[in-house]
């Protein structure tokens, strides 16, 4: 796969990635289809590599989950007679699992699927912002009323799956105690510090 994923390939992939519990996820069933592999092979990776995927990397869907899952999607439709539900993985959980499968179609697709999870963090509307011009627009027309009231209901609730996502995500990296930045003459990357 090229370094440039084309425009095609990203809406593939965003259309594969879903926010659930708060969190953007993709689907192990996707996930397959994407790596060119079977389901049940991703999922024989994960127990025996059970330490690298903690619950935060990914999590089996509940019942009512999957039935949510299912009802808005129809491509998951098996899933509803399915005796399992399926596994889904964060964007750090996919990585973990390209590293596992071992394959060159796996590194090539879960590079383009950081880069489009990165696309998606990147491309956050101020929902509030538009939230307040809308409500701001004035008309007499009845229709075109409760139609911006559904729009401000739906910007809303697009808002907060937003800030629901932002609560749910644990920072990654080292804090730098100011004791040590000090000894360290204010060194951005000193040899050590706290992890987080």
């Amino acid at each position: 796969m090229d370094a440039n994923v084309s425009l095609s390939e990203n809406i593939a992939i965003d259309d594969k990635i879903f926010i659930i519990r708060g969190l953007q996820v993709m689907i192990d069933k996707d996930l397959a289809e994407l790596y060119q592999v079977e389901t049940k092979r991703i999922n024989e990776q994960v127990k025996r590599n059970s330490e690298k995927f903690p619950v935060d990397f990914m999590f089996r869907l509940t019942d009512d989950e999957t039935s949510q899952l299912v009802a808005k999607c129809d491509r998951f439709r098996l899933l509803k007679h399915s005796s399992s539900n399926p596994y889904v993985f964060t964007e750090h959980g996919v990585y973990m699992l390209s590293t596992v499968l071992k394959s060159s179609v796996a590194t090539d697709i879960s590079l383009a699927i950081m880069r489009t999870f990165v696309k998606l963090k990147n491309q956050s509307i101020p929902y509030f912002d538009i939230i307040k011009r809308l409500e701001r627009v004035e008309t007499n027309d009845k229709e075109t009323r409760n139609l911006l009231q559904k729009v401000i209901q739906a910007v809303s609730i697009m808002q907060d799956i937003q800030d629901e996502a932002q609560v749910y995500t644990k920072k990654i990296g080292f804090k730098i105690n100011d004791e040590i930045a000090m000894v360290n003459g204010g060194l951005a990357n000193p040899p050590y510090g706290k992890q987080t």
